[in-house]
């Protein structure tokens, strides 16, 4: 079996390869092949890979390239985890949409659909030549903003699934606090890429979620960074990006005082590549659960054995809606759970979402859909027309003054501008 990762200089890389070797009997690599246009990274991630999987005693060969037709050729499966313009974008991303009141975040509002402007065309050049070299590989794709850019992979008619670790996250976190292990739990896991809820937690087909939130409704709420008292009102467990929604006046004051993620991110990761460059290093750092991603691996591992090994199983992942959810289009992409074999996932039948639900799952597809015509088509006014949908921003002066921003900013990776 062979899989390659495109982004594979990316500091996350060593979370993904401790997966694969922990878990080599569940998806059994013969080789995995890191592309990446950066070498330098490359040289220092690649590195490190390889000791892991000697420690760990995978017999898999590990390589990788600066060569994206070389390194997908021949590929079983293909992921996708790159991020157009680095940290630098992403910066800029949380910071400028902030001069107008607005959250200043990579994967939603005006951030995130910069985000999605710059990533979508590079992410279709990739699949297409994906296409050629190995046109049976699956694409995997946890390049943000998901929702998006798995809808852009399935319209153009692409072997692709979307994956977040949102999901697993609870899945192990609801686990802990139960006392179970994390395969006893079975999450009702509804809604789009980054705007999701938890509607039941079932332990031996029991939902305990009244119970878990009685008991450990406080922790839930601390880790959310949300009032208990909100999530003892919804009865359910919000992702944590619907602060966004729920508190969005609240983050905008948090995020105007602090440094940006992006920053943050960015000095960990100076940390971590040198960190990386250490020839006695043979398994992932600690430092590297303060980069986000966790359990990012082993949704991966799972996702691709199911795909590869048309096993049926029951993962949560992005696929098209095909009336799972009616008041959507079909070819909505959403995120639920989903019969995962060779033929791709299948959405599980769903039960009906509450008003409070179905609306915002609705209003942000169909920002979703704007936004996809504007990375495809580009153009002032479909920018303005996609901020204008977003719920987080919604007003038209608003949107025209962060139209005008987010193409200065990103002009140079905009081919229209």
């Amino acid at each position: 079996m062979r899989l390659a990762v495109v982004g594979g200089g990316s500091t996350y890389t060593p979370e993904l390869i401790d997966g694969f070797a922990r878990l080599r009997e569940a998806l059994p690599l013969d080789e995995l092949v890191l592309i990446d246009p950066a070498a330098d990274r490359l040289e220092l991630v690649g590195g490190l890979a390889r000791r892991i999987f000697a420690k760990q005693g995978h017999p898999g060969r590990i390589s990788w390239t600066d060569d994206l037709d070389a390194g997908v050729d021949g590929a079983d499966a293909v992921l996708l985890q790159l991020r157009v313009g680095g940290q630098a974008a992403r910066n800029q991303d949380e910071t400028w949409p902030l001069e107008c009141g607005c959250v200043g975040q990579e994967t939603t509002g005006a951030g995130g659909l910069a985000k999605a402007l710059r990533t979508v065309p590079v992410v279709l050049d990739i699949a297409e030549r994906v296409r050629r070299r190995s046109p049976g590989a699956w694409i995997v794709d946890f390049t943000n903003p998901v929702g998006v850019v798995t809808r852009a992979l399935l319209m153009h008619g692409h072997k692709a699934v979307g994956l977040c670790n949102v999901a697993i996250g609870f899945q192990r976190k609801f686990a802990r606090l139960l006392g179970v292990s994390p395969q006893d739990v079975e999450l009702d896991h509804v809604g789009l890429n980054h705007l999701t809820w938890e509607r039941a937690v079932r332990v031996h087909g029991e939902d305990v979620l009244p119970a878990l939130l009685a008991e450990h409704g406080d922790a839930v709420a601390d880790d959310l960074r949300m009032p208990r008292s909100l999530l003892d009102r919804l009865g359910v467990v919000p992702s944590y990006y619907l602060r966004y929604y729920y508190q969005h006046d609240a983050v905008v004051r948090e995020l105007r005082g602090k440094p940006s993620r992006a920053a943050e991110v960015a000095a960990l990761e100076e940390r971590l590549l040198g960190m990386y460059g250490d020839p006695a290093l043979d398994e992932k750092p600690e430092l590297l659960g303060r980069r986000g991603g966790a359990y990012y691996s082993e949704a991966a591992v799972a996702l691709t054995a199911a795909l590869l090994g048309d096993t049926g199983e029951r993962q949560i992942v992005n696929t098209v809606n095909h009336g799972a959810l009616p008041f959507l289009p079909d070819d909505a992409v959403i995120e639920v759970p989903a019969a995962v074999g060779a033929d791709g996932p299948e959405a599980l039948p769903v039960r009906p979402l509450e008003p409070l639900h179905a609306g915002l799952i609705a209003h942000v597809t169909a920002y979703e859909q704007l936004a996809l015509e504007a990375a495809l088509k580009g153009g002032r006014d479909r920018v303005f027309g996609a901020l204008l949908a977003h719920p987080l921003i919604g007003q038209s002066d608003y949107a025209d003054r962060l139209t005008d921003q987010l193409i200065a900013h990103n002009r140079e990776h905009l081919s229209w501008a």
